[in-house]
């Protein structure tokens, strides 16, 4: 599991994503921060670590990432079940606040760099 806080090549992410399934680096998103968490089997284990490292879990989102697919819409794939929160008006492991899409489009466009 890796923190980052500045940014990430796409190339140390292509690396990761060899040792998944699917060719995918999971991560999670704290929006309020603007960091994330990369490199885990589950995203339940991310949200965990930074909930650890002062985030609130309101503020987290599950996504994945697919480096072969950088600079396209499928880049980023939101999909966890981590993201599952009636209360937040979220009911399924998507994110379906368009506005949030964005913003954690934004956030990973910022860590991550080519």
């Amino acid at each position: 599991m890796k923190k980052i806080e500045r940014e990430i090549t796409l190339k140390e992410l292509e690396e990761m994503s060899k040792r998944m399934y699917d060719a995918i680096v999971k991560a999670v998103v704290d929006v309020e921060r603007e960091i994330m968490v990369i490199d885990a089997e589950m995203h339940a284990d991310q949200e965990k670590f930074l909930i650890g490292d002062s985030s609130k879990q309101e503020n987290l989102w599950g996504i994945n990432l697919y480096p072969e697919m950088y600079g396209t819409d499928d880049f980023v794939e939101f999909d966890s079940m981590i993201n599952i929160r009636p209360t937040q008006g979220n009911r399924s492991r998507g994110v379906e606040d368009t506005k949030m899409q964005i913003k954690i489009k934004e956030i990973v466009d910022r860590l991550v760099k080519k």
